[in-house]
């Protein structure tokens, strides 16, 4: 199934949208927390048709991070612990066909402080563990129509978000209770946030570490990645 097919079978649904011409909205005070040492552990939720790049832009960009007076090693300079997700460890299908085997089960998983939720198709059991994890977690962020997954477990309820452009109308039928943005790179609320579709992600993800760590960190994150947008500046 192509990739565009599948948002379409996955996203369904329509209705009235709110306009704005900003290029990110955010509702939460700007600073996460880090902790002293250690690592921040990201998990990256997969099921079938797991759009490659709205998981693999986040993952470099945190991937990519680096914060030198955290520590003496390069590991402890390293930041953000990653690792996929799923109901089974069982390969699941991604764009384009790529295979992907996820490292834990959502009973397995350690307990994250960041989630992020591409396009995929999802299940009762994500919506679960999204829910189970939503008030321990510092963030948990959407990428494309990852925001109806967010939406089916009831986390966007009373808050505002954006998803992909092709999708506006069919997220705002499906969630009337949210206040969809058109247009935006992303919408970041106090603990959960949204990006556009694809490469929205990277500009949430380079936002997420901003909020950790600074402009300066974020910028020299951007700058390694040779990533030249600016959409991740609120």
């Amino acid at each position: 199934m192509k990739r565009r097919d599948f948002m379409s079978n996955t996203a369904c649904f329509g209705v009235v949208v709110a306009t704005t011409p900003l290029n990110s909205l955010a509702f939460s005070s700007n600073k996460l927390t880090p902790p002293a040492k250690g690592k921040i552990p990201v998990a990256f939720a997969l099921s079938e048709g797991a759009t490659v790049i709205d998981f693999a832009g986040p993952w470099e960009v945190f991937q990519d991070v680096h914060v030198s007076e955290r520590g003496s090693t390069m590991d402890e300079q390293m930041p953000f612990q990653l690792y996929t997700v799923s109901e089974k460890t069982e390969p699941v299908t991604g764009s384009g066909g790529l295979k992907l085997v996820p490292d834990y089960t959502f009973d397995s998983a350690p307990q994250p402080k960041v989630i992020v939720v591409g396009a995929q198709r999802g299940s009762k059991a994500l919506h679960a563990w999204l829910n189970k994890n939503v008030a321990s977690t510092d963030l948990i962020m959407s990428v494309c129509t990852g925001a109806f997954q967010l939406g089916r477990a009831g986390l966007l309820s009373g808050k505002s978000a954006t998803t992909h452009h092709d999708f506006f109308e069919q997220f705002a039928k499906a969630f009337p209770d949210v206040t969809v943005k058109r247009g935006l790179r992303f919408v970041d609320e106090e603990r959960v946030s949204s990006a556009g579709g694809l490469t929205s992600g990277i500009d949430l993800a380079l936002h997420v570490v901003e909020r950790y760590f600074g402009r300066e960190v974020a910028q020299k994150t951007a700058t390694y990645m040779e990533y030249q947008s600016k959409g991740w500046i609120v």
